[in-house]
């Protein structure tokens, strides 16, 4: 019995209706979409859907097992969509790559896969791929395109039968996959504990979006050229005005008229010149006035009343507004404004950081952002057109420190990895040092770590008979050089090292599966037997669990029993242990765990046999709580701690649900929101389970003295059992002024009532 298989699904014919579904939403949006990239994606989306729904029909997809696609072994990384459901496409085929063409054309065969990878095999061509081996200037996109070095490491290595074993395998999809890697020029990787969430390729590609803000550069087109040049004109016909100030009292002569005319001649050029401000052309706006008005009289024409009424309201109003041109209070304005508009533009400051990071390696991170963010120097001041020691703006230097590369908890230190979710996108790099530093040979560590880092960008699929999804060790060319790998403990320590970041620095947030599925990995490579489980998917949930659900909860009873966590949640962990870790069906070991998904069901109160979303949710926090979602496992069997005490724990977790609480009140579908505040609160009460009884006490005081009204039916039945209070059947005491908080519920959610 496999404790860490992964929760799928019991064996049941897939509806295509969800197909039908999705292909019906990208019809919609390729449609109708306002942005026309939008559009682009969803025909993409329309076309991928369509070929699932024809494989269905036709055989050639049989969605729900480990090996969708027809004629590709399991091994094969499959396209996946949403849901699960496999394209029928896999992930490295498709027309050739620019390298793989440039490659070819070196060699001098025809622009063919199946001839490259014969090339490949060459003397000339293993002769390449030792040069990748041994200078890392290689990309690993898919895991595909690491069997070739693999291969030729293993000769090298003088391994020429398992060599010869795993070309067997990869030859009949010679013309079909890329088996070799892109190259890279941008140098050796960075230190083994150093990761980044974006590259310097990414940073580049944010900073060339950013192209001249249309209306930044009008404004700066108005301060610059329109402000002064309405003050000409202002002063102009000022020279019109008698001892009250108001102008048209005079004909100021001929000389007047004539540089009228030459104002009006700079005015076309201005107008030729600068496009961007369009206010200047409006005849009810004073430049507009005071323009149209010259025009005429400088062609000889009176001025209708109501023109004349205008330019003088118009002088007068700007004379109110600013003073006189040339004035103390009127020059200090523009002077202000003047100012404004020579500050440099973000685009010519993004142009200049792009040439900082243009020698930079483009698939690594930044060891040195400071060096790239330093103000701008004499020379640069020059090429750029901004003052000397300007600094960067944060919309500029937002980008170029998400490239940071620096030891993961120095990240989160530096307020870069905002959440559990991101510490689960670096997780992988984390990993694949590890797996390096497995391999006794420096360069199969680095591939086997190239490898990791593309095999964790493969997306799960949708299986059925309780199947678990295909694992790296089942790659050919992972299995190939197993040999030559050592059993250390680097994994055991990175996995306490993640936990601990997970449990510590995300306080009330749950573990996002893709950072679950390499705990469990680095688990298993460990030899350490501590069952990990996913947060499931209520829309496709069928009811059963897994036997490492009820393994999980047996660590959960270990740590738990007598807790105020078991008593909270109404648990008999005493029952739990009793559970058989795994049952026969017919003959055979189940995969699932029947007495456990049963005890799930029982506990929602719910005794009929409804499949709704909002049902399969009511079960599935069930097991969450049961399990507590794999804090029990990373606090027993790994070994994670505490930094700061679990009451500091507590009540961070407790600051998370009050967040949501209060955001899920501005929502308009806030039971998303409600969910998440449920796993907030569960994580509290799980770190307040692990505290000193006085900790504990003193993070009580501080909830009931201060928590948001709408918790205040939680914190109430938070404190009765603590005092040794206990919650009806229903869940609630004290006629309902007392409730045990959860998240998923079948009808209104109590949280949402007005308070």
């Amino acid at each position: 019995m496999d404790k860490n298989a992964d929760q799928q699904h019991p064996t049941v014919t897939v509806d295509p209706g969800y197909a039908h579904g999705q292909l019906a939403r990208a019809f919609a949006t390729a449609l109708s979409h306002p942005d026309a990239a939008t559009r682009s994606r969803a025909e993409g989306r329309l076309d991928r859907w369509r070929a699932v729904l024809a494989g269905m029909k036709d055989g050639s997809l049989r969605i729900g097992t480990r090996a969708p696609v027809a004629g590709l072994p399991v091994w094969v990384t499959p396209e996946v969509l949403h849901g699960g459901f496999a394209s029928g496409r896999a992930s490295a085929e498709g027309p050739l790559q620019p390298y793989e063409s440039e490659a070819c054309r070196v060699a001098g065969i025809p622009a063919d896969r199946a001839a490259l990878f014969a090339h490949s095999l060459t003397e000339a061509g293993l002769a390449g791929l030792w040069e990748l081996l041994e200078s890392g200037r290689y990309r690993v996109t898919v895991p595909e395109e690491a069997a070739l070095l693999t291969v030729a490491w293993l000769v090298r290595a003088g391994e020429q039968e398992a060599a010869l074993e795993l070309v067997a395998v990869l030859a009949p999809f010679a013309d079909r996959l890329r088996f070799t890697p892109p190259t890279d020029d941008g140098g050796p990787a960075p230190g083994a504990d150093a990761v980044h969430r974006q590259s310097v390729t990414d940073t580049v590609a944010a900073l060339e979006r950013r192209g001249p803000n249309q209306m930044v550069e009008t404004q700066r087109e108005a301060l610059t050229v329109w402000l002064p040049f309405s003050d000409e004109l202002l002063a102009h016909w000022l020279e019109t005005a008698g001892p009250d100030g108001r102008v048209l009292r005079h004909d100021p002569g001929p000389e007047w008229h004539r540089r009228g005319a030459e104002l009006l001649a700079r005015y076309r050029l201005l107008a030729a010149a600068n496009p961007l401000c369009g206010k200047h052309r409006n005849p009810r706006k004073n430049l507009g006035i005071l323009r149209s008005a010259l025009e005429l009289t400088v062609a000889g024409q009176e001025l209708p009343p109501r023109l004349a009424g205008l330019l003088r309201c118009a002088a007068e109003s700007m004379v109110r507004r600013r003073g006189l041109p040339g004035s103390e209070r009127h020059t200090a304005l523009r002077r202000g404004q003047a100012e404004q508009a020579a500050l440099p533009s973000h685009h010519a400051l993004a142009r200049l950081l792009l040439t900082r990071l243009a020698g930079l390696p483009r698939h690594d991170g930044l060891a040195d952002p400071a060096s790239v963010l330093a103000p701008a120097g004499p020379a640069e001041a020059r090429q750029y057109g901004v003052p000397v020691g300007t600094a960067f703006p944060a919309e500029l230097r937002r980008p170029v420190l998400a490239a940071t590369s620096a030891p993961v908890e120095t990240l989160v230190d530096l307020g870069l990895v905002p959440s559990a979710e991101v510490l689960a996108e670096l997780a992988p790099q984390l990993a694949s040092a590890a797996e390096a530093d497995a391999y006794r040979d420096g360069a199969l560590g680095a591939l086997a770590a190239a490898n990791h880092r593309a095999f964790a960008g493969r997306r799960s699929l949708l299986l059925l008979g309780y199947a678990r999804q295909v694992r790296s060790e089942e790659l050919p060319w992972v299995r190939a050089a197993e040999a030559h790998r050592d059993a250390g403990g680097g994994e055991l320590a990175l996995l306490r090292r993640l936990g601990g970041l997970a449990v510590n620095a995300f306080p009330g947030t749950i573990l996002p599966n893709p950072l679950v599925r390499e705990l469990a990995a680095l688990g298993r490579r460990a030899g350490l037997d501590a069952p990990f489980v996913e947060e499931l998917a209520a829309d496709i949930f069928m009811g059963g669990f897994t036997p490492k659900y009820l393994a999980a909860a047996g660590v959960a009873a270990d740590l738990l029993g007598g807790t105020l966590y078991e008593r909270y949640y109404g648990i008999d962990y005493a029952a739990v242990r009793a559970l058989p870790l795994d049952e026969s069906a017919g003959g055979r070991r189940s995969a699932a765990s029947a007495g456990f998904s049963a005890l799930c069901r029982e506990r929602t109160g719910r005794t009929g046999s409804s499949r709704s979303v909002a049902d399969n949710g009511t079960v599935i926090e069930q097991a969450q709580i049961l399990t507590t979602h794999n804090l029990a496992t990373l606090v027993g069997p790994v070994g994670v701690t505490s930094v700061d005490g679990w009451d500091v724990l507590a009540l961070g977790a407790f600051t998370t649900a009050a967040r949501l609480v209060a955001r899920a009140e501005r929502l308009p579908r806030p039971l998303a929101t409600v969910k998440n505040a449920a796993f907030a609160w569960r994580q509290m009460v799980f770190h307040l389970s692990l505290c000193t009884p006085q900790d504990r006490r003193a993070v009580l005081d501080v909830l009931v003295a201060d928590h948001p009204a709408r918790l205040a039916p939680a914190v109430a039945g938070l404190a009765l059992v603590a005092a040794g209070g206990e919650f009806e059947d229903d869940g609630t005491a004290g006629k309902g002024s007392a409730r045990r908080l959860l998240g998923w519920t079948v009808g209104p959610h109590w949280l949402l009532r007005r308070p």
